[in-house]
């Protein structure tokens, strides 16, 4: 071998696909490496925090409250995002992404009232406080829906209005199931 050159290797059977799959596997961005990796209670919308908070709650409709909570502090940055002057490209993104995270936290809280009837808990305050809530996002997002300053974000708006009428529907359904009362037999 002479010196200052490039040794070669000699790849015999499934090494190059090795090598090749491990180079494009490197060459990827690392979100996309790991898609595939099972992830655990984390939402895209959740910090940490809130995330822990969720998967923390004793019973459902703690979970629930929790899911609205964070739903209505996503409304409060809106308004926020709303006061601020400067209105660039990373303030669309923060918007959209504001308007998003309402949508899941609403849509989520609802879904873990209704996989709370399996688990025959009390439902009562989670219902409550379902109802309670939509009627009081649903006049805001409304509001918002009608904002010159929002007009890029009408159909996310929309799906937010939607999602928060499918979350009231929710509440009620699950109060009538809740409140149904039971089948008497007969005597035999």
């Amino acid at each position: 071998m002479r010196t200052g050159s490039i040794p070669r290797i000699a790849l015999r059977g499934a090494a190059p696909l090795v090598v090749l799959s491990v180079l494009a596997a490197a060459s990827l961005p690392p979100r996309a490496a790991t898609a595939a990796a099972p992830q655990g209670f984390k939402k895209d919308y959740l910090s940490p925090a809130e995330a822990d908070q969720i998967r923390d709650a004793p019973t459902v409709s703690d979970r629930v409250k929790l899911f609205l909570n964070f739903a209505a502090d996503r409304l409060r940055k809106i308004d926020y995002e709303l006061q601020r002057k400067e209105k660039d490209r990373p303030w669309r993104e923060r918007m959209a992404g504001l308007i998003n995270a309402y949508t899941g936290c609403v849509d989520d809280g609802a879904d873990a009232l209704e996989g709370g009837l399996e688990k025959q808990e009390n439902l009562r305050p989670g219902v409550k406080e379902l109802d309670k809530r939509t009627k009081e996002f649903l006049p805001k997002l409304q509001e918002l829906r009608e904002a010159p300053q929002l007009a890029e974000f009408k159909a996310d708006l929309e799906d937010a209005i939607q999602a928060t009428q499918d979350a009231a529907k929710t509440a009620e359904d699950v109060a009538k199931e809740i409140s149904a009362a039971p089948e008497r037999r007969r005597p035999s």
